[in-house]
């Protein structure tokens, strides 16, 4: 049986990436590059585009070929390369998670701080197991109840990053006010629940919250969501953008910069985060009267 072509994962993509823009910066022609390490053009090709593996062990000698010998960078090229095949906790769910959320959760795992703007919805890791219920099931039509069940499983499995040991994840959440005016007939206790939610997490170091009101001054958020997902050391951010069929990212450097200079506009638009809590605090009160 021929083996199975390899399908492109953001580990995988964020590696190729990586290792083309150095060599570029050499200047040096795939084939140059590959032949100094005793490969044809084509393997490196769909190395740089993702659709071909390359071990570990490999990864210094092509970047010692660019000049690249800095522990940091190699190391972290490494572990991408180790990790592109990796399996998470979120494979058991893999009849329910498409591949593009699969992704996303593994760079979640990778990452060591997300910066979100939420105009519709409160950001997953900071939902409650209620309040994912049912915009999961108000989002995913064509999902049937059992795998809206086990889409908020997912989504809540994924706030351990939030307390993970040793280095948890940084979030920083700007939530458009219009988000906690949203009304839950048939479990009116949802928001209620979830706005106490936020002011429990609130307390945690590595959670920063903020309110954009509704009569904030003009940002870039009326772009719509997003989400800029760092990581340690060397690897470039990427930026997750949603909607109702599935996930984009957008990976290049200078786009990233982009969406991280909007995400400045808008914190500098939203209520600071003292301001922000005292108005959850008296949502959550008038949703107990």
């Amino acid at each position: 049986m021929p083996n199975a072509r390899p399908v492109p994962t953001v580990r995988r993509r964020r590696l190729g990436e990586a290792l083309r823009r150095y060599r570029n910066a050499t200047g040096m022609s795939l084939d140059v590059a590959a032949e100094a390490v005793g490969w044809i053009g084509p393997k490196l090709s769909r190395i740089e585009t993702a659709n071909g593996h390359i071990r570990p062990n490999e990864v210094a000698g092509l970047l010692k070929v660019y000049g690249i010998d800095d522990p940091e960078i190699v190391s972290a090229l490494e572990g991408l390369a180790k990790d592109a095949r990796k399996q998470g906790w979120w494979q058991t769910y893999s009849g329910i998670v498409a591949p593009a959320y699969a992704d996303y959760i593994s760079l979640e795992s990778d990452a060591d701080s997300i910066h979100e703007f939420a105009p519709l919805l409160i950001p997953g890791l900071l939902q409650t197991a209620a309040y994912a219920r049912e915009t999961i099931a108000a989002n995913a039509t064509t999902r049937t109840p059992d795998e809206v069940a086990a889409l908020a499983e997912v989504r809540q499995a994924r706030q351990a990053v939030l307390t993970r040991p040793g280095t948890p994840l940084k979030i920083w959440a700007v939530v458009h006010e219009a988000v906690f005016h949203q009304r839950f007939a048939v479990r009116p206790n949802i928001m209620r629940d979830q706005l106490q939610r936020l002011l429990d997490v609130s307390e945690m170091p590595n959670v920063t919250l903020q309110i954009l009101p509704l009569d904030a001054t003009p940002h870039p958020g009326g772009a719509g969501a997003f989400s800029l997902v760092g990581f340690p050391g060397p690897m470039p951010d990427v930026v997750l953008l949603e909607n109702l069929i599935g996930a984009t990212y957008v990976e290049g450097v200078d786009e990233v910069q982009t969406f991280a200079n909007a995400y400045e506009r808008i914190v500098a638009a939203a209520l600071p985060t003292e301001d922000s809590l005292g108005r959850i605090a008296r949502m959550e009160e008038r949703c107990r009267k």
